[in-house]
């Protein structure tokens, strides 16, 4: 019996012995997939691992190579171009007060040559450098352009010889232009807009404040103004004495000093729109740049401002421009003009110190008591956008165009005192014969046999 149970027990050892090796080769197979598996886990990481490595290293000697690297600086950015406002809209009826014949009028070269270095600032290219070394930077560039402006210097008698030449010229009406560019760059443009205030008052005297054309040269380029027997003199500009007893004194004295920053913007171009103001507040009257051009007198006009834009929705203004001032002398609002000037200039943002300085005075004393002024519609000055002036230099193209020119040139003749022609956008357009600035050219000029088409 007990051999029996030992062959019973042998069977089933011998019966169960293929399953154990299974079993066992399962856990073998098992155990090299765990081993393979690892393996490969870990050779991804420490490949992963050694590609980042790489790239840090590549990234630190990359760095490393730069800082021993010489930057060249980039060329100065252009000056900003004007932004886009509303299309002009604007009801009439508008009335006006009578103005006195003392009045003074004013036109002045708004720059738009941004390669002209004589009214520019030279810029300055960036660089890795502390901030008070940029601090200190700008003050010899800054004194060459003033030199270029002859900016600190004396014009003896300047009071004296516009008193001078106002008392013994006899004029029914003032005008001063300010020139505060090189002679070259006085174009026929600019000369039409000088034969355009003659035409519309003859009986009036003209004051040129400028360095070059108070000069030999400008003599002659003069001359034949004098020769028809127009009133106009050229005067070199005192500063000192145009700023004196005011805010734009202190603020002139500090961009002299250099403690002024001159900004991107050209200086020339913002020094204008400071000398119009101050100009104005020492003598009165009226002050327009020299791309405008003017169809009717101004006799009748006293203490105006042009609107260049309106909303279109509340038919307010929503811009004004400072291209066209008319204002008695020592009026408030042209004060407060000098004091906004000098408290927020910005020599880097066009526009600011001009048209944007205008309208946010405007915007804050408007219908206060002791300003008495009037805003006129953009058809009085600015019956043309800015965007759309080079419809203006145009010939017809066909009927349809041609029925639209007549209809506007006819609405310009009977609603607008002078046309600005926007220099900074039509500048290198020229006058196309039948355009409507051919018709208004024609109309206003007092050499007549002269081309206009390079204007």
């Amino acid at each position: 019996m007990f051999i029996s149970f030992l062959k019973l027990l042998y069977l089933q050892k011998k019966r169960m012995l293929p399953k154990t090796e299974k079993m066992f080769q399962m856990k073998k197979v098992h155990h090299n997939f765990q081993y393979t598996k690892t393996s490969a886990f870990g050779f991804g990481f420490l490949l992963s691992t050694s590609f980042l490595g790489l790239f840090l290293l590549v990234l630190l000697a990359y760095n490393g190579f730069s800082v021993f690297t010489i930057n060249l600086p980039a060329p100065a950015k252009s000056s900003p171009e004007p932004a886009n406002f509303l299309p002009e809209n604007f009801p009439g009826g508008k009335t006006v007060k009578k103005l006195q014949s003392s009045s003074v009028m004013y036109a002045v070269k708004e720059e738009n040559t941004p390669f002209v270095s004589k009214i520019h600032l030279s810029l300055l290219p960036k660089s890795n450098v502390s901030m008070a070394a940029k601090l200190k930077q700008p003050r010899s560039s800054h004194k060459q352009t003033l030199r270029a402006l002859h900016l600190g210097a004396k014009t003896k008698g300047f009071s004296s010889k516009i008193k001078g030449f106002f008392q013994n010229s006899k004029c029914k009406s003032r005008f001063f232009m300010t020139w505060i560019s090189s002679l070259h760059s006085l174009g026929d443009r600019e000369l039409l807009a000088i034969e355009s205030v003659f035409k519309s008052h003859p009986k009036a005297c003209l004051v040129i404040v400028s360095n070059t054309l108070d000069s030999k040269l400008g003599n002659v380029v003069l001359k034949p103004f004098s020769d028809k027997g127009f009133r106009l003199i050229a005067i070199a500009p005192d500063f000192d004495v145009i700023f004196k007893n005011t805010d734009a004194e202190s603020w002139f004295n500090r961009l002299k000093k250099g403690d002024v920053d001159p900004g991107e913007v050209s200086l020339g171009q913002n020094l204008s729109n400071l000398l119009r103001l101050a100009l104005m507040y020492k003598y009165g009257g009226v002050y327009i740049d020299t791309d405008v051009i003017i169809l009717k007198s101004f006799n009748h006009l006293r203490n105006v401002i042009g609107a260049q834009s309106i909303n279109a929705e509340t038919k307010s203004w929503s811009r004004l421009n400072n291209a066209v001032l008319i204002f008695d002398k020592q009026h408030p609002l042209l004060l407060k003009f000098i004091q906004e000037f000098a408290l927020t200039f910005d020599g880097n943002k066009w526009g600011h110190n001009g048209p944007y300085l205008v309208s946010r005075v405007v915007a804050r004393v408007i219908g206060r008591p002791g300003f008495n002024f009037t805003v006129m519609p953009p058809s009085a000055f600015y019956p043309v956008y800015w965007s759309r002036i080079r419809t203006l230099f145009r010939r017809p193209n066909d009927r349809v165009h041609s029925d639209w020119l007549h209809r506007k040139l006819e609405e310009i003749r009977g609603q607008s005192y002078a046309v600005h022609l926007w220099n900074r956008q039509s500048r290198e357009v020229g006058v196309q014969e039948g355009s409507i600035v051919h018709h208004i050219l024609s109309h206003c000029c007092v050499f007549c046999n002269s081309s206009t088409s390079s204007l």
